[in-house]
């Protein structure tokens, strides 16, 4: 999670770890508009070390 200046931002609670893309992507498209609120500006989604895809930006 990155803000608008493209600094890493850390939220306790919202470092999630999912078994598969699909869920990870559902859980974005839940909390999308909260962490937008907490200062979070883009998600990128990671397999291991590896970028699935991102940064993904959480404007509306």
């Amino acid at each position: 999670m990155r803000d608008e200046a493209g600094s890493v931002v850390e939220l306790e609670g919202f470092d999630q770890r999912f078994h598969n893309q699909g869920d990870a992507e559902s859980w974005v498209g839940e909390i999308w508009a909260e962490l937008a609120e907490h200062g979070v500006a883009s998600v990128t989604l990671f397999e291991h070390d590896r970028t699935v895809y991102g940064p993904m930006s959480l404007s509306a």
